[in-house]
């Protein structure tokens, strides 16, 4: 386990979360307190904790004898696609509007670098690309200026990591992609919420577009 200043109980949580959203488990697969917590190198108490707010997720339902593995469903990621373009053309609108230098020179920076991964090619870029696409998606729904919108679709674009990092592996769409993020990193910098809204729609539509076709 990494220790950072957090609770054990925390990066438990945070552990079992990257790794049921990632898709280590599969879905109905039974998990036990002592499995995980041998696993972890951790006693079962902050496991047990762990579950409960897991369970609260609706990432794992108790089985009475252990634990279930719920994850996310394909019909879950296209519903939370749904959700997301209904709220992520308003957030970027607002980031249109309120987007600071310092955060479009992040955004710039994690532009390159999805361009860089996106160039190389190689079976190991994927994690790193979903990365910088996570970075790039975070630091606009920050630049909102809006608390409420970049908690909820933080959270919604966390869930499907398992079907973006699926997406990505396939290379014309890893580069579709981080050219959509320009076309949207260009509305912004120019601080044109209409093209920063229609930008942001497209490439949400486009993603869900590539994503229903998948079964994981």
């Amino acid at each position: 386990m990494e220790h950072r200043n957090i609770s054990i109980a925390d990066q438990v949580f945070e552990q079992l979360e990257r790794d049921i959203l990632a898709g280590k488990y599969a879905r109905g697969e039974l998990l036990s307190e002592q499995r995980l917590s041998a696993e972890l190198g951790v006693s079962r108490t902050p496991v047990r904790e762990a579950i409960r707010r897991l369970e609260q997720e609706n990432l794992l339902e108790d089985a009475g004898r252990g634990v279930v593995i719920v994850g996310i469903t394909h019909e879950d990621m296209l519903d939370m696609y749904e959700i997301r373009l209904q709220l992520e053309g308003l957030a970027a609108r607002r980031a249109a509007e309120n987007v600071s230098e310092e955060q479009l020179q992040e955004m710039r920076e994690a532009l390159d670098l999805q361009h860089f991964y996106c160039d190389r090619e190689r079976s190991d870029s994927s994690d790193q690309i979903k990365n910088m696409d996570s970075r790039f998606h975070e630091l606009m729904y920050a630049a909102s200026g809006s608390k409420a919108y970049s908690d909820v679709l933080c959270r919604l674009h966390k869930k499907i990591a398992k079907y973006r990092k699926a997406s990505v592996r396939k290379h014309s769409r890893a580069e579709e992609s981080v050219n959509e993020h320009e076309a949207i990193f260009e509305a912004l910098a120019a601080h044109d919420p209409d093209r920063a809204e229609a930008a942001a729609l497209s490439h949400l539509r486009n993603a869900r577009a590539t994503m229903a076709e998948m079964e994981l």
